[in-house]
C-alpha cells in the first residue's frame, strides 16, 4: 500500500494539508526541523499534539548548523517584522536559506530508504506570492530532482497550492482539522504574539470564516 510523509511545522498550513490528505496520501510520518528558529519548542509541542491526534509518527530533525548560516530574524536577535504592508521586506526578514529545498531532500532520503510514495508540504497561492519555493514551479523541479536523485521517485504533493488562508481555513473547517493545535506565530511566547505577518494572515482569516472561538483560544 502507497504510504507518505509530510512536513509539519504545525502552523495553519501544514496542518491543514496533514488533515485534508492523511487519508487519500496515507500519511504515516511527519518530520519536523529545529534549526533554531525562535519558535522552535512551540513547534515542535504543536506538531508532536497534531501527531498525537491524528496517530502519525513524529520525528524531529536538528539542524544546528543551518542556524550558523541563517541571517535574518526567524533565528537572531533582530526584532522580527510586523504587520501586512510589507511581504517583501517580510519575506526577506525571515528567509532561511534553501530551506524547503533542504527540508524535502532530507524527506527524500527519507522515502527512498523506508519506501514512502508521497511527500506533502504546505505550499499555498497566498505565500507563494513572497516565497518562489511556495510555488507549483517549484514543487514540479524537486519531483523532477527525484527522478535522478532517488530510485524511489517519491511524488511531493502540495494540496493547498491554489489556496490562499481563507481559502485554507474553510479547507480546515470541511476536514474538521483540529485548529484550536495550530502553532504559526513567528515568536517563541507561549501564545501567538499578534504581530507578526505569519500571525496576522492566520487571524485575518479566521475572522473571515467567522472562526472568533480560536482565536481566543491561540491569540
Amino acid at each position: 500500500m502507497s504510504k507518505g510523509i509530510i512536513l509539519l511545522s504545525g502552523g495553519l498550513d501544514s496542518l491543514v494539508s496533514l488533515g485534508v490528505g492523511i487519508e487519500e496520501y496515507n500519511i504515516k510520518l511527519a518530520l519536523t526541523f529545529d534549526y533554531g528558529q525562535k519558535s522552535a519548542m512551540q513547534e515542535k509541542n504543536a506538531s508532536k499534539a497534531i501527531c498525537d491526534y491524528y496517530k502519525i509518527q513524529h520525528k524531529v530533525i536538528k539542524l544546528d548548523w543551518l542556524k550558523d548560516i541563517t541571517h535574518t530574524s526567524l533565528v537572531s536577535d533582530d526584532k522580527l517584522p510586523e504587520g501586512l504592508n510589507n511581504p517583501e521586506i517580510s519575506a526577506k526578514s525571515v528567509w532561511v536559506p534553501n530551506r524547503n529545498g533542504l527540508f524535502l531532500n532530507i524527506a527524500g532520503s527519507f522515502a527512498d530508504g523506508e519506501g514512502y510514495d508521497y511527500i506533502l508540504i504546505g505550499a499555498n497561492k497566498e505565500e507563494g506570492m513572497t516565497f518562489p519555493d511556495n510555488t507549483e514551479d517549484f514543487i514540479k523541479r524537486v519531483n523532477a530532482e527525484f527522478e535522478y536523485s532517488t530510485r524511489k521517485k517519491p511524488e511531493v504533493i502540495a494540496p493547498l497550492i491554489n489556496f490562499d488562508k481563507n481559502d485554507i481555513v474553510k479547507q480546515a473547517l470541511k476536514y474538521a482539522v483540529p485548529l484550536e493545535l495550530t502553532r504559526s506565530c513567528y515568536a517563541g511566547g507561549e501564545k501567538h504574539c499578534g504581530k507578526c505577518e505569519s500571525c496576522l494572515r492566520l487571524k485575518n482569516a479566521l475572522l473571515k470564516n467567522g472562526c472568533e472561538n480560536y482565536i481566543e483560544v491561540l491569540f
